[in-house]
């Protein structure tokens, strides 16, 4: 064999053995790099989790305040204006369930789907409900009917919206615990 053969045989050990002892040198450290990586990823969890769980649980007590503060049973008697007509309380309950929704609408940020979802929901189905009832009024009628007329069918229902809301929420955020 001539010199060219020897020299590209040497090299070609050479080569061999360079990858078999970084192959296993690689073996030896991956275990390690795993390790290192695992417990920083954990670390830099761990550190989000402090600083997102606060700002998570204040959106959820923000969301139980929503529920709490459009629940027909509970505006209707914070926001009863004497002598005020259907049609004057109607456009004022639309628009205190919106401002509330506004003043709340970055929560969703910090809430599961599911839970925003809800809030989404029984925004919708309460606005419907005080529509309804006020299609129902003549629009010059007191105020008074319609309440009288939303409460009815609220007691008419069988279980509450708002109390399943709330409990959705609470389940929700158990997840958390």
């Amino acid at each position: 064999m001539d010199t060219i053969t020897y020299f590209f045989i040497d090299v070609l050990k050479f080569v061999l053995a360079g990858t078999l002892v970084f192959y296993i040198s690689w073996l030896m450290i991956k275990g390690e790099i795993n390790k290192v990586t695992q417990s920083k990823l954990i670390e830099v969890k761990k550190a989000s989790l402090q600083t997102t769980l606060p700002l998570r649980l204040q959106a959820y007590e923000r969301l139980a305040l929503f529920i709490e503060r459009i629940n027909p049973s509970h505006m209707l008697v914070r926001v009863h204006v004497p002598k005020t007509t259907v049609k004057e309380i109607q456009q004022f309950l639309i628009a205190e369930i919106n401002t509330e929704y506004q003043h709340n609408i970055t929560q969703q940020l910090y809430v599961s789907a599911q839970a925003w979802a809800v809030i989404n929901r029984i925004k919708e189905d309460t606005l419907s409900l005080i529509n309804n009832a006020a299609g129902g009024l003549s629009p010059e009628v007191s105020s008074t009917e319609l309440s009288k007329v939303i409460l009815t069918h609220l007691a008419g229902l069988e279980a509450n919206p708002y109390d399943a809301g709330l409990m959705i929420l609470k389940q929700d955020m158990q997840y958390f615990f």
